[in-house]
């Protein structure tokens, strides 16, 4: 896995051992991206990465500009390779990084969010729930992209945040939500 582009693009970055943690795809990370730049500059932003995992979806935000990220994720092995990356990267006063699971994370974590980024586990069908739980955190116009199973896809209209866009990759979709106006 690498850091696709900005002030660290090319660097490599580690993934968790074992199965429990499925990195995002670079080609799926690319296309998010691609699709992010007609939508939110992350230039100066704060940015929030849920079930980080590797945190490439926050590297490659930090690496295009993003102010600060943090990181949450409740798996220990995810946390460790987050750290490593983080100092890897040399972008430890950009961030911080929680070990807890949703909700009680969110409870620790002070806001406001420009860019959210939610990447549950597929077969635990917690992307809604995730989602139902950001309003609080999020700065006015924040955009929130969830990365799931297409057979699992959140609805369009979570409290507050509707759907604004849905793309597929093979069996993984990214879904774009926005608060409603």
């Amino acid at each position: 896995m690498r850091i696709i582009a900005g002030s660290l693009g090319g660097r490599t970055i580690r993934a968790p051992r074992g199965d429990r943690t499925r990195p995002t795809a670079d080609k799926v990370r690319q296309a998010t991206f691609n699709i992010l730049q007609s939508q939110v500059d992350p230039m100066g932003k704060a940015v929030l990465d849920l079930y980080a995992g590797s945190g490439a979806l926050g590297l490659e935000a930090l690496s295009r500009g993003a102010a600060r990220a943090v990181f949450v994720d409740h798996a220990a092995e995810a946390v460790r390779c987050i750290a490593a990356n983080v100092r890897d990267l040399q972008v430890q006063a950009q961030t911080q990084i929680l070990r807890a699971e949703l909700p009680a994370a969110l409870a620790r974590i002070d806001g406001p969010f420009d860019l959210v980024f939610i990447d549950p586990p597929y077969a635990a069908a917690a992307a809604e729930p995730a989602l139902a739980l950001l309003p609080p955190l999020l700065a006015p116009d924040a955009l929130v992209v969830v990365e799931h199973d297409r057979r699992s896809a959140p609805g369009a209209q979570i409290g507050p945040l509707s759907l604004r866009d849905r793309r597929r990759y093979g069996d993984t979709e990214v879904s774009f939500y926005r608060g409603s106006p």
